[in-house]
């Protein structure tokens, strides 16, 4: 044991005190060290990350259940050629779906005694495995409270010992007897599911596009270790909760318009009525053919459905336009008054001035617009705001959820010597970080993400009643500089507007051109304090087009893109259905999914989604928790508990 000096005790001593009110023994701070110098040397947990959801939580769920193809893997390793292909189908979505398949199997097995007998024996076999990396402590914790006891017996079964196996086959037999076998099932499916990834990483945008943003929020929250990088999908809605007008205008015109209302009305149970009946009576006589659904299938919905929901996106899109023209004039310093656009419409002729040119506008009917002053909302759209803001404000769901996003989230992260976040970080075009004005200080870099993050937490948790503290969280969604939007113009209202593909381009910023150069990403990281030879940038947002043969590795491998759509607004670009990166004690692992269909017909098919991999880097030695943060952290407490023994032997502090 080191010896350490007298004077480095005193230094720690109110450290060293409340340490021994958790050890105050000898015994107690001896057993400890060697506990913790023992999960030093474990293999280091899995992470999986997974980035751009955008809502579609059938295809998430699955992936989460399946651990990316994780634990089908581990099934074929275990039983190889010992058990046939359609029983390891069905083990493996038995994990995934417990309880549909348990109905499944009542209705189709004909000795179902039989089939409890031999399914319970295999699931401890799965189950073991996936638990043999970690200590008997950490699996504990991971049990059912129900089941504790007799998982844990089960999984530490010694085949050797045939004393026992009488004792381990009268637990399976006693459980069937009883009628617990289901209940049983379901919750070592549960277990194996959790322990299969050790830490989750979400890197950004699970809002939008899809119909299930707000029932991803709940699973995620079950989950036993996750961190949140947030996008600019996000931001948006956690704007809209702190009470944001454009950005709640900008969810309601985003869900509009890929026909999912649905997550506000139902699954958030905001009302939309007074944004209805707003809408039907000012543009009752409008087509609003520029505001119509973009679905792939438009025949979930009645041509009267179609038409109001037309009418919403068109009305919430103009009040978006004012609201932002807002923005825009009370925060110079966003420098966006080229995205003030309404003013240099000419509403009689129907044209726009923009950059000295002039453009036809394909939609001239604006009832809500005043010419002399285009920005001003009607006295009824602010009507229809304010109502919509003391809804979302008021939403205990919402706020459930956004309360959550900020526990968990934050705009990057480093973790285990790589650095996430969602988008970019902003650069010029020679590669510098672009400033960006606050309170009179310019921020750049690091420093920039962390004073945004600061303004906007301070905003949402201290009640922060500054208008231009609350409109950062557009300006994140959809500002030039923005690390989260990475772009330099949203063009929303060119895209409704205007037929002209040219003036449509939002151009990427210039981090998107450096991100291929090695020497830049070490730039990077090194702006956020990783020096690692093995450090990666993992990012999102963009989505790789792999079939035109891009790859998500950029910059020999330092950084990493994984965003492979698995939103399926997206999927036409990737060519696939999403990403997950894997990190394990092996190595790096990509892991390509396709596009999964359904939850009903994955069960009702036993059809598991296809997953390729890639091996992207493999270590020498296998990684152990004490090359990890969590390690650095033990060995923290191992050297404090080190000291304790010291001055307990010393006389420093008595034993207890």
């Amino acid at each position: 044991m080191n010896n350490y000096w007298d004077q480095e005790i005193n230094n720690n001593i109110q450290y060293i005190k409340q340490l021994s009110k958790q050890y105050p023994t000898i015994n107690s701070a001896c057993t400890e060290v060697i506990n913790l110098e023992a999960i030093l040397n474990l293999p280091k947990g899995t992470e999986h990350y997974l980035s751009d959801i955008h809502g579609e939580y059938e295809a998430f769920i699955h992936v989460l259940n399946n651990a990316s193809g994780v634990i089908r893997r581990k099934i074929d390793y275990i039983f190889d050629n010992t058990i046939r292909e359609h029983e390891k189908r069905r083990l493996a979505m038995l994990i995934y779906y417990p309880e549909q398949i348990l109905e499944k199997v009542k209705n189709e097995e004909e000795n179902l005694l039989e089939w409890y007998e031999i399914t319970l024996h295999r699931l401890v076999l799965v189950c073991r495995e996936i638990s043999s990396k970690y200590t008997r402590s950490k699996v504990r914790k991971a049990l059912p409270k129900d089941f504790e006891y007799i998982i844990e017996e089960l999984l530490h079964e010694q085949q050797r010992e045939v004393n026992k196996q009488e004792y381990y086959d009268g637990i399976i037999n006693t459980i069937i007897e009883i009628n617990r076998a289901d209940n049983f099932m379901i919750a070592i499916c549960r277990v194996i599911q959790r322990l299969a990834i050790d830490r989750l990483h979400i890197i950004g945008d699970i809002y939008d596009r899809g119909p299930g943003a707000h029932i991803i929020l709940d699973k995620l929250m079950q989950h036993h270790s996750i961190d949140i990088q947030w996008g600019n999908h996000d931001i948006l809605w956690m704007g809209a909760a702190a009470g944001s007008l454009a950005c709640i205008a900008s969810t309601i015109r985003i869900s509009a318009r890929y026909g999912n209302l649905n997550t506000i009305e139902e699954g958030y149970g905001i009302n939309l009525l007074p944004l209805a009946t707003f809408a039907m009576e000012y543009y009752k006589d409008d087509n609003c053919d520029n505001f119509d659904l973009v679905v792939s299938d438009k025949s979930a919905y009645t041509c009267k459905e179609i038409n109001i929901i037309k009418k919403i996106h068109k009305a919430i899109s103009i009040i978006q336009f004012k609201l932002e023209g807002k923005i825009i004039q009370r925060n110079p310093n966003f420098i966006m008054n080229d995205r003030l656009l309404l003013n240099m419409i000419d509403y009689e002729k129907g044209i726009i001035k923009i950059a000295e040119k002039t453009y036809k506008l394909s939609d001239n009917y604006f009832p809500t617009i005043n010419p002399k002053n285009p920005y001003e909302l009607t006295i009824e759209e602010k009507d229809v705001m304010e109502k919509l803001r003391l809804s979302y404000k008021n939403n205990e769901k919402l706020q459930k959820h956004t309360r959550f996003l900020f526990s968990k989230g934050s705009m990057y992260l480093t973790y285990n010597s790589n650095l996430l976040f969602h988008g970019c970080i902003p650069m010029d075009k020679k590669g510098v970080f672009n400033k960006v004005t606050i309170d009179g200080e310019s921020y750049g870099g690091k420093e920039l993400i962390d004073k945004i993050e600061m303004l906007i937490r301070e905003y949402y948790f201290n009640n922060n009643n500054e208008l231009n503290n609350i409109d950062y969280f557009w300006y994140l969604w959809t500002g030039p500089d923005s690390p989260l939007f990475g772009k330099n113009k949203m063009a929303t209202f060119e895209r409704y507007f205007l037929n002209d593909k040219a003036i449509k381009k939002e151009d990427k910023n210039s981090y998107y051109r450096y991100r291929d150069s090695e020497d830049k990403c070490r730039e990077i990281l090194q702006e956020f304090g990783i020096s690692e030879d093995n450090s990666h940038i993992i990012n999102g947002h963009v989505p790789v087009e792999v079939k035109k043969g891009e790859s998500p590795i950029k910059a020999k491998g330092k950084l990493l893109v994984i965003d492979g759509g698995l939103s399926e607004a997206y999927q036409h670009i990737t060519g696939i259905a999403g990403y997950t990166l894997i990190y394990n004690s092996y190595g790096l692992l990509m892991v390509a999914h396709e596009k999964f269909e359904s939850k009903k017909k994955a069960i009702d098919n036993e059809k598991d989604i296809v997953s390729s991999y890639q091996i992207l880097e493999k270590n020498n030695k296998r990684l152990r928790v004490k090359n990890t943060d969590i390690g650095k952290e033990l060995k923290k407490e191992i050297i404090g508990l080190k000291m304790l023994l010291q001055a307990y032997h010393k006389g420093i502090i008595k034993e207890k």
